[in-house]
């Protein structure tokens, strides 16, 4: 937590505009909250209960602007159930997000094939084009989201070259040369048509869970419209989901031909984004997946 942070301005803050009477500090941290503070804060008024609230330097606004965004605009869709926005703003030096907030449960089968079927469910809401109409994030990764009409260029433009330039500018040695070729190659890695469904954008693991009832919840979004299978890809990459949300998807709406092969490629953004973020193994993890993809355009 901000260091400098007025507390009691944020409680203020927060109670104003989510219409509560807030307690004048959080009840306690919460787990989970890799990038920032994350805490569980009481109202006693209209009734009892509780706000899952995320803090941060007033610097780091936007990057709780755009979750806010993202989340309302899953909310909207009415697809799977995300937490409501209670209240998003700055309070003196501190930003703040407040969220409905959401007991959990266990996960279960059941779950995971509900959760499959609400996913294909969301990316049945389309949109007129690749991107949206505001930039957000990807982690602490400012995301690009101009508007495009091609999907392989908007993958190409808004996804991996940034990522590569990024990965230069800090120096991440043997990305370049394949990075390069790649970007040559997106055309013929891409050429299927898809439609812009609206994405969840960064659906690992760790950013679904069950609540008491078993109903799925999904959070800490990167929206953007997009081909559905990059939401598929990162759902693979760290594991989290079971072959019964896999199989509940294809049953809802089965993916087109050459989704594997097309699998390598969506990772490889976010693996591109853990490569610059943290570096280490992702670097030559990076690599050697762009090395793969290459050998499948020269065979």
């Amino acid at each position: 937590m901000n260091p400098e942070a007025d507390l009691g301005e944020v409680a203020r803050a927060i109670s104003a505009e989510a219409g509560v009477r807030l307690s004048a500090a959080p009840a306690g941290a919460v787990s989970g909250g890799s990038i920032h503070a994350t805490q569980r804060w009481a109202y006693t008024a209209p009734e009892a209960g509780w706000l899952f609230v995320k803090l941060a330097a007033s610097r780091e606004r936007a990057m709780l602007a755009s979750e806010a965004d993202g989340l309302s605009r899953l909310a909207v869709a009415g697809a799977v159930r995300v937490p409501e926005v209670r209240a998003a703003g700055v309070a003196g030096v501190t930003a703040y997000l407040a969220l409905t907030w959401i007991e959990r449960g266990s996960p279960s089968p059941a779950c995971e094939r509900l959760l499959g079927e609400q996913l294909a469910t969301l990316h049945r809401s389309t949109g007129r084009a690749f991107g949206l109409n505001r930039d957000n994030y990807i982690g602490r990764t400012a995301q690009q989201n101009g508007w495009m009409e091609s999907w392989p260029e908007f993958f190409r433009e808004r996804r991996l070259k940034p990522q590569l330039a990024l990965a230069a500018a800090n120096g991440l040695s043997g990305l370049e040369s394949p990075g390069q070729r790649l970007l040559e190659a997106v055309a013929q890695l891409l050429t299927h048509s898809p439609p812009a469904s609206l994405l969840h954008g960064d659906l690992w693991g760790g950013n679904w869970f069950a609540d008491r009832s078993g109903t799925p919840v999904i959070f800490d979004p990167a929206v953007y419209y997009g081909d559905r299978e990059t939401d598929l890809a990162m759902t693979r990459l760290f594991g989290g989901f079971g072959p019964d949300f896999y199989a509940a998807y294809e049953r809802s709406w089965p993916l087109p031909d050459g989704s594997r092969t097309r699998n390598e490629l969506y990772m490889l953004y976010h693996v591109l984004n853990h490569a610059n973020l943290f570096g280490g193994g992702y670097v030559q993890q990076a690599r050697a997946m762009m090395e793969r993809l290459l050998a499948q355009v020269h065979g």
